[in-house]
């Protein structure tokens, strides 16, 4: 087993590519697993500024391809393109990389808070979804405990803002006069998770008039929910008349173009307008207009602020110690198999030598007795073989260890691939006899 990443985010590729990327992650998991026996489980990781798939693969070669050649299936980008621009990363970079993430040193907005939650959800949708393996969990819960880890540990947990609220530090430096946001008219377009977590940030910073509209018609039922008030596709003309900020959290295909704006807007009125979506909701010519300023997602990353740099390298810190440690749990499980195929071979010769004793000396307590003392001598040799197998497994030697019990035992021992492992079992003699006494709950473990 290998862990394996596709990434596309705002570090490596313009926005608009990350966004016809994201655009195609629905049913990518799904499509990914059941198409190819190289791939055991997807996750994919979708939010406004980056698009990652993670992978647990048996064939990294095999996997990468499948998966690029799938995303290509669903958006308009060539293959040979998504290969070229999308990174990959194997293995232990794999597990570095998405704590990283889930801690937001890899955010728009260094430390921001969103983006744990966002790991959170996209571990339960594959869940749902069944595209998940024990190892892609493991991975993903580690991930937000580090995450956890790093807000209660280092400053950068509380310094840490969202994208959001980075959006409307941008929009307050820009506003006329002595306004402020409680005289502010906003318009929020989206109903969504983003567009909720906008709202929320608006009342925390005194806005008193907000105006919600949804495309799909949800606005009713999350103003219902959030407070604010529904528009209908009647009444918006007439919002965006009087607007002074609108914020974009919709990403549903609909553009607010730059003629509509300009046929309804008063001249010599100010309007911010905030677009947080990848696939845009205002037209980006918006900013041309002359009463009118346009935030982006590429204003936001281009206004980050930078971190404390002892924040930084505390989480930095914290995140690679998360990753060795679940990296060297990772390796020892990786012996298990050989574990298991010690045991029950081991368990083969104790039971044919106990059936002995039974069939030479029946259920007498001198047979129950030798049978109990060689149960525990057994478990006594397993022990250190056991031990040695996980010390070597974290060092990266289970092969070494493989190769050994199959030297001195005459083992013929498969990797089972996430399955159970395929152990040769050591030949009886036909003539063994069966015991015929009943096994005490003690004797029933070897």
């Amino acid at each position: 087993m290998v862990f394996l990443s596709l990434v596309a985010s705002h570090s490596q590729l313009d926005l608009e590519t990350v966004a016809q990327i994201s655009a195609s992650a629905d049913g990518l998991a799904a499509a990914s697993v059941n198409g190819s026996a190289a791939i055991n489980g997807a996750v994919v990781l979708a939010t406004c500024n980056r698009f990652e798939v993670y992978a647990d693969v048996e064939q990294v070669d095999d996997a990468a391809e499948h998966l690029v050649s799938t995303l290509a299936q669903s958006t308009d980008l060539s293959p040979d393109f998504l290969a070229r621009r999308l990174t990959t990363l194997e293995g232990e970079p794999v597990i570095e990389h998405l704590f990283s993430v889930g801690a937001g040193l890899d955010s728009a907005v260094v430390g921001e808070r969103e983006i744990a939650g966002q790991v959170r959800r996209a571990l339960t949708q594959a869940q749902q979804e069944k595209t998940t393996t024990s190892n892609l969990t493991r991975l993903f819960q580690n991930a937000t405990r580090a995450a956890k880890e790093v807000g209660s540990n280092t400053d950068l947990g509380l310094q840490g803002k969202s994208v959001v609220s980075v959006a409307l530090d941008l929009a307050e430096e820009l506003m006329a006069g002595d306004r402020d946001w409680s005289e502010q008219d906003v318009v929020l377009f989206g109903t969504g998770s983003y567009a909720g977590a906008t709202m929320a940030l608006l009342k925390e910073r005194g806005v008193k008039r907000i105006s919600v509209y949804s495309h799909s018609g949800r606005a009713a039922d999350f103003t219902a929910k959030r407070g604010g008030f529904p528009l209908s596709e009647e009444l918006l003309p007439q919002a965006l008349r009087e607007a002074d900020v609108i914020v974009g959290c919709s990403g549903g295909g609909h553009q607010l173009s730059r003629a509509e704006l300009e046929e309804l807007r008063v001249k010599n009125h100010p309007l911010i307008a905030i677009d947080m979506a990848l696939t845009h909701d205002f037209d980006p010519t918006l900013v041309e207009l002359p009463d009118a300023e346009l935030i982006t997602l590429e204003s936001v990353r281009m206004a980050a602020p930078t971190e404390q740099a002892m924040a930084v390298h505390a989480a930095g810190r914290i995140v690679k110690k998360a990753t060795a440690e679940f990296a060297a749990a990772q390796r020892e499980r990786e012996a298990d198999f050989a574990i298991v195929a010690l045991r029950q071979h081991t368990k083969t010769v104790l039971d044919a030598e106990i059936a002995k004793v039974r069939a030479q000396h029946g259920c007498s307590a001198a047979a129950e007795e030798v049978e109990l003392a060689m149960r525990r001598m057994v478990r006594q040799l397993l022990h250190v073989p056991t031990v040695r197998a996980r010390e070597l497994a974290g060092e990266g030697r289970t092969d070494e260890y493989v190769a050994a019990l199959e030297t001195l035992y005459g083992l013929e021992i498969s990797e089972p691939g996430g399955k159970e492992a395929e152990v040769q079992p050591v030949a009886e003699n036909s003539s063994t006899p069966v015991a015929s006494c009943p096994v005490t709950a003690e004797s029933k473990t070897a």
